[in-house]
Parts: structure tokens; sequence; C-alpha cells
């Protein structure tokens, strides 16, 4: 390989990472919704847009940095996420009906009504936050004088990427250090045994749905000064946080890191090597792939090299 292609490969891998740290994000608030209540959120991408509007009314009105206004999102979401739970997915999962994943299509009409209402107040047109540092990056050369290959980390990425790593290192010390988030992880695994422990599954499911929510809140933040803002935006981001889930493992919040990773990187070098339409087409072709070489996800892989099998 030339210099000039070993310089495009690492640009394109160091764009997979940045945009699959995001991505991971996104992710793991559906997984834990999955874990803990085995269902799937279709509106989990909405949710996220929610956020973003947030954010973005905050800049526009307030000019407040759209990821200072995470401290803002994150509490709206998680309020918005404990309403729908106990007041709409709950009484919904308490009815026997015909259709076992009711609760899977309450969802869709949620997100839904999410999406018309945004459209409602804000119209259909493209949003943006135009802030200062959208457009610079950092250069290796402007580090290492005399290196041979030109590296560059766009400001905006490389911000919500840390800040990515920050918040899920937080959801990791939260989830094996209090008496909520060893719950959270009991109830994941065995609920009867939760139960049978003194567990309130009742409360721990609508407190679970409000921190997924503002899980993904949190990743619209992040993802704003990158995007661009529309109502219909969600739909998208539900079906990559449903393609990490399945490629990570239902309801592991590790494998939900690495499926998110992967799909970053893979979705980066699709578009370099074949083109950024093609994008989406490689985000299914793994998602096809993962249910069919690896029907139990990154953590199945996981456990089997753990006990040797």
């Amino acid at each position: 390989m030339t210099s000039s292609q070993i310089e495009v490969l690492l640009q394109t891998l160091i764009s997979g990472l940045l945009l699959g740290g995001l991505y991971a994000l996104i992710g793991i608030g559906m997984t834990l919704i999955m874990g803990v209540m085995k269902i799937i959120n279709l509106a989990h991408g909405e949710l996220m847009m929610v956020g973003m509007y947030v954010a973005f009314v905050l800049f526009s009105s307030f000019h407040v940095d759209p990821y200072l206004s995470v401290f803002v999102a994150v509490p709206v979401l998680f309020i918005l996420g404990v309403l729908l739970q106990k007041f709409l997915i709950n009484p919904v999962l308490k009815v026997e009906a015909i259709i076992p994943e009711n609760q899977v299509i309450l969802t869709v009409g949620i997100g839904m009504v999410l999406a018309n209402v945004a459209t409602i107040i804000f119209t259909s047109d493209y949003k943006s936050t135009p802030v200062e540092y959208a457009t610079k990056a950092w250069y290796l050369s402007d580090i290492w004088k005399e290196t041979p290959i030109e590296l560059s980390l766009s400001m905006p990425w490389s911000v919500s990427f840390l800040l990515a790593i920050i918040i899920t290192v937080l959801l990791w010390f939260f989830l094996t250090k209090t008496d909520m988030g060893k719950s959270i992880r009991a109830t994941a695994q065995d609920k009867d045994a939760a139960l049978l422990m003194g567990v309130n599954v009742e409360r721990l499911r609508v407190f679970t749905f409000g921190l997924g929510s503002a899980l993904v809140g949190a990743a619209g933040c992040l993802l704003l000064p990158i995007y661009y803002l529309y109502p219909d935006l969600g739909g998208q981001f539900t079906l990559i946080a449903f393609v990490i889930t399945i490629l990570g493992g239902l309801g592991s919040t590790v494998g939900a890191i690495i499926g998110g990773i992967i799909l970053g990187i893979f979705e980066s070098l699709t578009s370099t090597y074949v083109g950024m339409g093609w994008a989406p087409v490689g985000r299914f072709v793994i998602f096809v792939a993962a249910l069919i070489f690896f029907p139990g996800g990154i953590v199945a892989i996981l456990k089997r090299k753990r006990f040797g099998k």
C-alpha cells in the first residue's frame, strides 16, 4: 500500500471509531430497555429526535451550546420516558391480547405521534446549530511536525466521542456500583429471581425506560452539532439502535458498545471504498450476518471464549 492509501485507511478507521462511539451510546439505551422489559422500543429514534429539538430550542432561543444542553435534555427525556412507560406501556403490558407483541406496536404509534407533533411545532424544514467549531479540526502534523501521514480529527466529532465515553463510564459505574444498577442487571438476567430477592420489578421497568430515554436524549445532543435535524430523523436511528442491539446480543451493554463501534467502522469503510449511498446497505448486511452467523450476538461469543467452549 502506498502512503496515501494508508492515510485514507487510517482516516477512515478513525472516522468510523468516532461514529461508532456515538452509535454505541444510542444502542445502549435500547439494550437496557430490551434487557429489563423484553420489548423492542421502536420509538427509540424519535425520543432521540425530541432530545435534539430540546437542544435546538435552547441554542436558538438562549444560545446554549448543544453540548451543555445535555444537562437539560437528559432530565426532560427521563421524565418523558417515565410518563410513557407508566401511563401507556405498562397498562398495555398487563392486558392479554391476541397479539403478544402489542406493546411493540404501541411504541411504533408513540414514535409516529412524536414525529407528527415535532412536524406541527417545528415544520418539516431542516434545522441546524451553526456553532463556531463546526468546521474546525485537529491535525496530526500540529503535534508531530515530521509525520509522514497527515491525519485530521473533526472537533465536533472528537468532543462528541469523548462525551459519549464519559456518559458510558458513568452508566457503567451506576450499573455496577449502585443498588439500583445491580437491581437492573439482576432483572435483565432473571426477572423471577429478582422478584424473589425483593426487587420491585414494576418500579424498575419505569425507571429503566426513563434511563434508556435519557441516554438516547444525551446522544441526540451530541449529534446535533454534526447532523441536520428534521422530524423524520428518528426512523434511521431506531434501525441503527436495533441493529446494534442484535449485533451486540439482546440485553448486553458491553455487546452494545462493541456492536456500535463495529457498525460505525463498517459504515465508514463502506462509505469510503464503495460509496456514501451504500452505508445503509452495509448496515443491513451486518444485520443479516449477525442473525445468520451470530444469533446470540457478540456477548455469546465472549461467553464461549470465557468458558472455553
